[in-house]
C-alpha cells in the first residue's frame, strides 16, 4: 500500500462516519420533537430544535427529517406557551 492511499481511506471513513452522525442527529432530534408533545415540552422542544439544525449544519442525507424535527420542536414550545396561557400551568392536566 502507498503512503497516499491510507490519508484518503482515513479522510474518507471520517466523512461516512459524520455523514453517519448527522443521519443520527436528525432521526434522534425527530423522535425527541414527537415525544415531546406529549411530554417535558420545555425541555424536549428546544434540544429537538438544536439536534435537527446540528444535522443540517453536518450535512445530514435527511434533511427532510431534520427540518421536521426542528418544526417540531418549535411546535412544542409553542404546545406549551398555549397550556400556560390557557390555565396557568407547566405541565398537562386532565382535571
Amino acid at each position: 500500500m502507498s503512503p497516499h492511499t491510507e490519508p484518503r481511506d482515513t479522510a474518507r471513513a471520517r466523512v461516512r462516519t459524520s455523514t453517519r452522525d448527522a443521519d443520527a442527529m436528525a432521526v434522534t432530534a425527530f423522535v425527541l420533537g414527537l415525544v415531546g408533545l406529549l411530554v417535558m415540552n420545555l425541555v424536549l422542544g428546544p434540544v429537538a430544535v438544536v439536534l435537527g439544525a446540528l444535522a443540517l449544519h453536518r450535512r445530514t442525507t435527511r434533511p427532510g427529517r431534520a427540518q421536521l424535527a426542528i418544526a417540531l420542536g418549535l411546535t412544542d414550545v409553542l404546545v406549551l406557551a398555549c397550556l400556560v396561557a390557557a390555565d396557568g400551568t407547566w405541565s398537562w392536566s386532565l382535571t
